[in-house]
């Protein structure tokens, strides 16, 4: 890309190279195809299709469920349309359900199959939004159903016998975007689905699974831990690729000793103003909404001008949206700043560039966002640093970003905290016995639950109330707390009883879509946290006061030279109070004491006990706990590399003398009550994990500690005491071990 050659250099670029292009793989249109989808894709000018295309039809057609996990842009949604729209070519009294993490995804869908204008497909949309006089017609009337896992299961399953026309003509079940189903969130829909199929079996169907995921470490698996069905995995990958140039880009420091760097907004929108100015479509992605309109602000600044330029987010309707895509896939827009939640299904056709600003989370995410650039021709793609841990170790460590492997996607439906709600909503719709698909963890649940009768066909509901409605997707317990906008109204979103004194007490600064709110009360009886839009330049962080019991290790093994566990812990949590701290200094500006209920919630940790000699010259305090403390922030800052996780699902305690253990030991722990399998990926990749971690340590340039290595955003003690050199130190010790 001759055109930036002279735009890519500096201190600022950490590193530039080259993905080769690659040539399409093709394979003619299937001989069984029926002839009037054969018509509706030659209208779209289509008369082959890519390898895996293929190879995915084949699947179908021997009755398999699959997965199919190709890059960005490579064609994943003909790949499971094809099936659908040749069967229901052949009988249109049979049904697909479709469903998506997002409204918008579904309307987006809606379109796509619109545009083959085939005679016998009748596809709606059944979700939140719609009109209760519409919703029989769609019952009766459409044989594809575009949903969400939240509808499925408070809308339909619970009311399954207004859908019994579909349950027992249902043949196809589309999970889009599967790897956004991880953690709890992935852990319900994996209960969702196995009662979607539990009850298509009580109506004599035996619906087939086709998923489709951003690549990830171990698609399989998540096929398997979602549907708990088998599942052909489709990853070969058959569609072209123009050559695209990659740069990591970190903007300069400001304050060596702290640690400090300029702003990444204003080097994105700097790149971003160049880019536009030549005449090149660019995308550029923002962790929040408030990011992606600054970034617009700016370049437009730059500018002088706004008329090629639109930010692109979440809260837009699709009318606004359809009309962005529109002028941006015309050539009339040239410069579109994007919250990432928009980097799933976003349809802009032919871009030149992607700048993501700030490492989005996970490689597979990264993959995706970079994966638009580059349809017309050569493409660059640039990640523009943060000044967070894992953005820095990326900027001294390129191939660590560049050759890694995606990560693995974790759940756990069995969690008893995700499980019991669906047990109950199961023998709600229909008795619970022996030969189960929710599997015999539900059945072991179901002898103990209350509101559970055993009968002769099983076990039976016997409460007054719907189950299902208890149930949040999003949370693993029922003491969830309600965050809500008093300037609208609006419900922002839940947070979990255990997090909720530590993340929206009374004064914190809570983050929504990368909006800033203050809380202006947490009312206990509502379990409501109420608040308010906020433009202050300081965030809050909680003290708390934390202590770890282990109740029982359920895997112990010697790796590197420690012995680690792996188990149940108990953590109780109790905040006293909160920092405001200044966003542009990170300076202290004062601390508020709270007086708050104490927490206790059982949870999953990975836990290690160093041995004497590892702690040699580290053991006088207060070294000793500086040591184990940094070290087990800078572990928590790189376990998201290895689950796909954030590092606010998981927390930490390091201690010199456990009460149990009676050694200095450090734990991490699932943030999640229960657990949802992210400390036993831990546990699984210890040595990978523990490499990387003193890699961060070794190549963070600053002397004590920063933001970019061992201070963390969420630390209970406010990031006192850290010793970098003692944990440093200490992980070399055990990987030569």
């Amino acid at each position: 890309m001759i055109v930036t050659a002279d735009l890519l250099q500096g201190e600022e670029l950490a590193y530039l190279g080259t993905e080769p292009a690659r040539e399409a793989r093709s394979a003619p249109l299937p001989n069984g195809l029926h002839p009037k989808v054969r018509e509706a894709l030659a209208t779209q000018g289509i008369d082959s299709l890519y390898a895996h295309q293929a190879e995915a039809w084949e699947a179908a057609a021997r009755g398999e469920n699959l997965i199919v996990t190709t890059g960005t842009a490579s064609g994943k949604t003909l790949a499971f349309n094809l099936p659908v729209l040749d069967a229901l070519a052949r009988e249109p009294k049979q049904r697909a359900l479709y469903l998506y993490p997002t409204k918008a995804l579904a309307q987006d869908q809606l379109r796509s199959l619109g545009s083959f204008r085939l005679p016998r497909l009748r596809a709606a949309i059944y979700d939140g939004d719609t009109e209760a006089e519409r919703r029989w017609q769609v019952r009766r009337w459409a044989n594809v159903i575009l949903s969400n896992p939240d509808m499925l299961h408070v809308g339909v399953l619970p009311h399954h016998d207004r859908w019994g026309d579909v349950l027992t003509n249902l043949a196809y079940v589309i999970v889009d975007e599967a790897h956004v189903y991880r953690g709890v969130f992935g852990s319900h829909v994996a209960n969702v689905l196995r009662r979607l199929r539990r009850l298509a079996r009580v109506y004599g169907a035996e619906p087939q699974f086709l998923l489709a995921s951003a690549t990830i470490a171990n698609p399989g698996e998540l096929a398997r831990s979602l549907t708990g069905a088998e599942a052909t995995v489709i990853g070969d990958d058959g569609a072209p690729r123009a050559e695209r140039t990659v740069a990591l880009w970190n903007p300069p420091l400001t304050d060596e000793e702290l640690g400090l760097r300029a702003s990444a907004l204003g080097e994105a929108s700097r790149l971003m103003a160049e880019l536009v100015s030549r005449g090149l479509r660019t995308l550029c992605f923002a962790k929040s909404r408030r990011a992606a309109e600054l970034i617009h602000r700016f370049t437009a600044d730059r500018l002088g001008d706004d008329s090629r330029l639109s930010p692109y987010r979440a809260g837009y309707t699709p009318q606004q949206r359809r009309k962005i895509e529109r002028r941006l896939l015309e050539g009339e827009l040239l410069g579109v700043s994007a919250t990432n939640a928009l980097e799933l299904g976003i349809d802009v056709g032919l871009l030149d560039c992607v700048l993501s600003v700030g490492f989005p989370g996970t490689v597979a995410s990264l993959r995706q966002q970079w994966g638009r650039a580059g349809r017309r021709g050569h493409g660059l793609a640039v990640l523009v640093a943060s000044e967070d841990a894992l953005d820095q170790y990326f900027m001294r460590e390129p191939e660590t970003l560049l050759e890694r492997r995606v990560e693995a996607a974790i759940l756990d439906h069995e969690n008893p905290r995700v499980l019991d709600g669906h047990v109950r909503a199961a023998a709600f719709e229909a008795p619970l016995d022996d030969a189960d698909l929710l599997g015999d963890a539900a059945l072991e649940r179901a002898a103990v639950l209350p509101e559970l009768q055993k009968t002769k066909a099983g076990y039976v509901w016997a409460g007054r109330d719907y189950p299902a409605a208890r149930v949040s997707l999003r949370s693993t317990g029922p003491e969830a707390f309600t965050i809500v906008d008093s300037s609208s109204g609006t419900m922002l979103g839940i947070v979990e009883q255990e997090r909720a004194y530590s993340t929206v007490h009374e004064g914190a600064i809570y983050l929504h879509l990368g909006e800033s709110y203050r809380v202006r009360e947490l009312d206990f009886t509502s379990r409501t946290a109420v608040v308010e839009p906020f433009r202050g330049d300081y965030y809050t962080q909680a003290k708390k006061e934390t202590s770890t019991a282990i109740v029982e290790a359920t895997r112990s093994e010697r790796r590197l030279g420690v012995d680690l566990s792996f188990g149940r812990v108990v953590v109780t949590e109790q905040v006293v109070g909160y920092q405001k701290r200044s966003i542009q200094t990170q300076e202290s500006i004062e601390l508020v004491p709270l007086v708050l209920p104490q927490t206790e919630f059982e949870t999953e940790a990975v836990w290690f006990l160093p041995e004497p000699w590892m702690l040699e010259g580290l053991d006088d305090m207060p070294r000793l706990l500086g040591s184990l403390h940094a070290a087990e922030h800078s572990l928590i800052a790189l376990l998201p590399l290895w689950a796909m996780c954030d590092r606010w699902d998981i927390g930490g305690l390091s201690t010199n003398l456990h009460f149990q253990t009676g050694r200095p030991t450090i734990f991490v722990y699932d943030g999640h009550a229960g657990g949802v399998g992210i400390t036993e990926r831990g546990f699984d990749v210890f040595e990978g994990w523990t490499d990387d971690t003193a890699r961060l340590l070794q190549g963070c340039p600053c002397e004590r500690g920063c933001p970019s290595c061992v201070q963390s955003p969420k630390c209970g003690n406010l990031n006192e005491p850290l010793d970098k050199a003692g944990a440093l130190d200490l992980l070399e010790r055990m990987l030569g071990a």
